[in-house]
């Protein structure tokens, strides 16, 4: 039987290993950070804490030791459960998915937490290292820029107008259209209804987009919003 003192210190390793996963992510302006990823992590530190040391504390007859407890289902049902919650940070836009690294991390941190409660801390440290060396180095091998901004852009078009016209402007801003889909009105007003999946440079506000749009030729109408 642990001490309480043993089982806070395997609690609060467990927060701490996966708060640094956190840092990285929020440092990275990912909507899933650093407060989430310790919670998830020092959540699943005291369920392991649980399994392993609630039997010691339900007051059973030593005169009759041959009880069975099955601890290991509270752990397993964590591993279970953390995908509900990592499910919830995949959003799919268009023709991209995001988020799936997001959730890996959850899934990760959710490790490293049972690990920590476990009383496993080289291997949780470890892990946590290697969780930081895949979310950071391996990320300069990827089409990563942090400097771009993702952002969903609809335009209504008046009759006439060319794509390939708003296309080139947004290019003339350093915006790069990674999917594009439009819908024309052949009755009514006959215009254009556009909606793009882009990068945006960060140095491009939201402000200063609308207002290089609405100086285009044909543009009625221009909304902006996160990816």
């Amino acid at each position: 039987m642990l001490s309480h003192l043993d089982m806070i210190l395997r609690i609060a390793i467990g927060a701490v290993l996966g708060g640094i996963i956190g840092f990285e992510r929020d440092r990275h302006r990912r909507p899933v950070g650093l407060r989430t990823h310790l919670i998830v992590s020092m959540t699943s530190a005291t369920f392991m804490v649980i399994s392993s040391q609630f039997a010691f504390f339900q007051g059973f007859d030593v005169a009759h030791p041959l009880v069975e407890v099955d601890g290991s289902r509270i752990a397993a049902s964590v591993v279970s459960g953390i995908g509900f919650l990592a499910g919830g940070a995949i959003l799919r836009t268009g023709a991209t998915v995001q988020g799936l690294t997001t959730a890996a991390g959850l899934w990760l941190v959710t490790a490293i937490g049972l690990s920590a409660g476990a009383g496993m801390f080289w291997e949780a440290s470890f892990v946590t290292v290697l969780g930081i060396f895949a979310l950071t180095f391996l990320r300069r091998f990827e089409d990563k820029d942090d400097a771009l901004v993702r952002r969903r852009v609809a335009l209504v078009l008046t009759a006439g107008t060319g794509i390939h016209q708003i296309t080139t402007l947004l290019g003339g801003l350093g915006v790069k259209v990674l999917d594009m889909e439009y819908e024309r009105h052949f009755a009514g007003e006959r215009n254009t209804s556009v909606s793009l999946d882009a990068q945006i440079p960060s140095s491009v506000t939201p402000d200063k987009l609308v207002e290089s749009l609405e100086l285009a030729t044909g543009v009625q109408s221009v909304h902006v919003r996160s990816s």
